[in-house]
């Protein structure tokens, strides 16, 4: 079962990536350690992204191995390499994630982009079943995700359900001054 979904989820990172118009030729960095399946599991993205890197790849053994056996370590140059690139795009809504993203709107709101997972998959089923073009689903995704870039937003309260809030990492806008309020024309 975990081969079936691990190969489901890179067609869809694939089609999700090639569908929101990212470039074929970007340098595409997988911030994670080895993917289950490895090579094999990776071809359908490497073939439709080429440029894809991953630590192990763009460093040099002897460069790597000072942060061997360190995980946070490890996680440091993932962190740093996710907050200083062109578009983020988290797959895991992990803590990690949303201190990245968190960072990253932060430092002038660089282009995250933060993906509608359940409206994803309700469009990819529509595209995969024939209800949809390429075109007509390419669109919906790009419309569906204009709103999820990033940008400055007010902190999600729920009251008595604290745990389904937005914790401070993931907004921190409220929490710190700035000259230019990103709140005040809303």
């Amino acid at each position: 079962m975990a081969r079936a979904i691990t190969t489901v989820i890179l067609w869809t990172c694939v089609v999700q990536l090639t569908a929101l118009g990212i470039d074929q030729n970007i340098q595409i960095y997988i911030a994670a350690g080895e993917i289950y399946g490895g090579q094999r599991r990776m071809a359908s993205l490497q073939a439709a992204f080429p440029n894809l890197v991953r630590k192990e790849t763009l460093l040099e053994p002897s460069d790597l191995m000072y942060f061997q056996n360190h995980s946070s370590q490890m996680a440091a140059l993932d962190y740093l390499v996710s907050l200083e690139s062109d578009i983020f795009i988290p797959t895991y809504d992990g803590n990690m994630a949303k201190v990245v993203e968190s960072h990253r709107r932060f430092l002038g709101f660089k282009r995250t982009i933060l993906l509608d997972r359940k409206h994803l998959v309700h469009l990819i089923d529509l595209y995969t079943k024939g209800s949809l073009s390429w075109d007509e689903f390419s669109i919906m995704v790009k419309k569906s995700h204009a709103n999820r870039m990033g940008n400055p937003k007010r902190g999600v309260i729920i009251p008595g359900r604290p745990k389904e809030e937005d914790y401070f990492y993931a907004n921190p806008q409220e929490c710190l001054q700035f000259q230019d309020d990103p709140f005040s024309n809303t």
